[in-house]
């Protein structure tokens, strides 16, 4: 039996034990990381720096990519630094962290994908009042509660998980500290955090059922327009948002409603992968390679680099 204590160390033992299979692993991880580094880098600086897109929708969407940032930043260095030092330690105070943070900033991501379902019903439904309903100060108000929304869900999650002794080979089954994970250390059942999942789904299915209401309208109104060009636009707005949407939650809410195995299972991993590397990679591609307005903003930041060089 082994007891937990603030000096413990936990074990992330990861896709493989064997040396070949790490390397490429933590290959495709560098890969994977760099092009969600790049790609939402590029986002943030192409709508800071082009002023036609000051707007609420890019507003919201530079926030999407300091979060994916963020979310992918603090489980997968982690794990190519293991596979490739060979070491899968972690210690008792950076899984806290890994876990608090992870909450905070995918809870903010789900709040923030559901105001920016708002956003797109707002200007496609109410398209005279877009202006007055998404001024600036009312984004940043959204944009703030998406934030509280995921520190008071993080605060509750890493209080509760850790809030119940923990027991017996500190191996958790994955390439982050993931709190599934983590109950099945745990010496009794941890009804605290098995609530505040419970409450966190409730939540989540919520946010769900309010992005899918918004696009019953939006796609109801969509299809009464007599201009194709329109349809178009609209369509090519708001499928890939729905796309991030559902592939986010939908591996979440798998993810944690499916009862652990008794024995470790690949499918947990590829679970966890698709939604903790794969959103924040993709989101850029989604968001930018359809997009006429990103496209301009990016010919323009070529262009005046290309003057400012010569």
């Amino acid at each position: 039996m082994y007891n937990f204590t603030y000096g413990s160390t936990f074990f992330l033992m990861g896709f493989s034990s064997i040396e070949e299979i790490e390397i490429l692993h933590a290959m495709l991880f560098l890969l994977t990381y760099l092009a969600a580094l790049l790609g939402n880098l590029l986002i943030i600086i192409l709508t800071t720096r082009d002023h036609c897109l000051h707007t609420p929708m890019y507003f919201f969407l530079k926030n999407l990519s300091f979060l994916d940032l963020c979310l992918i930043s603090i489980t997968v260095p982690k794990s190519i630094t293991n596979s490739l030092t060979n070491n899968n330690t972690i210690s008792f105070l950076g899984c806290v962290s890994q876990v608090f943070f992870f909450f905070l900033f995918a809870t903010t991501e789900v709040a923030l994908l559901t105001v920016m379902s708002y956003d797109r019903y707002v200007a496609i439904c109410c398209p005279l009042r877009y202006g007055t309903i998404m001024s600036h100060g009312a984004c940043l108000q959204m944009a703030a509660s998406s934030w509280a929304s995921g520190g008071v869900n993080a605060i509750l999650h890493t209080a509760s998980t850790f809030s119940v002794p923990m027991c017996g080979p500190p191996e958790v089954h994955q390439f982050f500290c993931d709190v599934p994970q983590l109950l099945s250390l745990a010496c009794s059942h941890n009804t605290g955090e098995l609530a505040v999942i419970g409450l966190s789904l409730v939540l989540d299915f919520g946010c769900f059922m309010l992005i899918a209401l918004s696009y019953v309208h939006i796609f109801s109104t969509v299809l009464r327009m007599s201009s194709r060009e329109g349809r178009s636009k609209a369509f090519s707005t708001c499928l890939p948002h729905l796309l991030v949407v559902t592939l986010f939650l939908s591996s979440g809410f798998f993810a944690y409603l499916r009862p652990l195995p008794q024995s470790p299972s690949p499918l947990d991993l590829l679970v966890s992968v698709f939604y903790t590397v794969v959103p924040p990679t993709m989101n850029p591609l989604i968001y930018s390679l359809r997009n006429k307005d990103m496209k301009v903003a990016l010919r323009k930041l070529r262009t005046s680099g290309f003057c400012s060089s010569s």
